[in-house]
């Protein structure tokens, strides 16, 4: 069982120092890995709803920080050296491959073979609208994206041609450290994503355990309907609003949760170094 921590570019850890001490403590007690998220901007009064929570609004005030996911961690590759370095998630429709591309390579490579590209296809409608770019049609932009990904990240040249991008043979270099390519990990909470996952992810990613049992299950079925091994697909999920037990580990393990994320709960300084202590002491050991 692997532990990482989320969400950790938001609240006090956009300041250098803070960043240094979370990164540099998850490492040193022993955590897998460090999850970032993303939103490029957060609209005033959005009536779109946030699907994890029950008032379907985000945790924090609207104006709150979230700095870019990938620019946090290049720094926090800077300042480790074994910890990986995760998006959960990249909201991918939004961008274009040839930076997504171009930026998880470079990240791969600064940081000696440690990034994971954890993408969603997103869920704020206006932040979608201000961007330019088709709400009704994001599933489909980030299931074509994802193989435009892997051909860029291919070896030499290459070409491409989808619906929504095309391009003829382009050199996209550096390629990345880890070969294939830098693990795609399909993050989502319905049916819809664990299917995306069976068909095109390295890893799935349902942020809570509410529905969890239905989600392995409509992966397992998507696997057997392709051909695909479902043990191929590394699975990770999160245990909200508290610390996990070993029990919990257990209880995962069992449906076969390869990594669970534990979401700090006190941003002080004082209150990172308990908990990630307690993290390594009751659970990594």
């Amino acid at each position: 069982m692997k532990l990482g921590i989320r969400y950790c570019n938001t609240g006090p850890f956009l300041q250098p120092e803070r960043l240094v001490h979370l990164a540099r403590k998850a490492e040193q007690i022993g955590a897998e890995s460090l999850w970032t998220v993303e939103h490029v901007v957060v609209p005033k009064a959005y009536g779109s709803k946030y699907p994890y929570s029950a008032d379907g609004k985000m945790a924090g005030p609207e104006n709150a920080p979230i700095p870019d996911p990938l620019i946090w961690l290049t720094y926090a590759a800077g300042v480790t050296t074994r910890i990986k370095l995760a998006t959960g998630i990249l909201i991918l429709p939004q961008r274009h491959p040839f930076y997504t591309a171009k930026q998880l390579a470079t990240l791969d490579v600064l940081s000696g073979g440690r990034a994971i590209l954890g993408v969603g296809i997103g869920w704020l409608e206006e932040e979608f609208r201000g961007l330019g770019v088709p709400w009704e049609s994001r599933a489909e932009r980030s299931e074509e994206c994802i193989a435009a990904l892997r051909s860029l990240w291919s070896e030499g040249a290459s070409g491409f041609t989808g619906k929504h991008y095309a391009w003829n043979p382009v050199h996209s270099n550096p390629k990345p450290v880890q070969k294939p390519g830098v693990p795609i990990v399909i993050g989502g909470q319905v049916r819809a994503t664990a299917r995306r996952a069976a068909r095109l992810g390295d890893g799935f990613f349902p942020a809570r355990v509410d529905n969890l049992r239905e989600l392995i299950d409509t992966l397992h079925r998507e696997c057997a309907a392709i051909g695909r091994d479902p043990r191929t697909i590394e699975l990770t999920t999160g245990i909200v609003g508290r610390i996990p037990t070993r029990d919990d580990l257990a209880e995962l393990e069992a449906l076969g949760i390869a990594r669970v994320l534990v979401q700090l709960q006190d941003f002080s300084r004082d209150g990172v170094e308990r908990s990630l202590e307690r993290i390594g002491d009751e659970l990594v050991s």
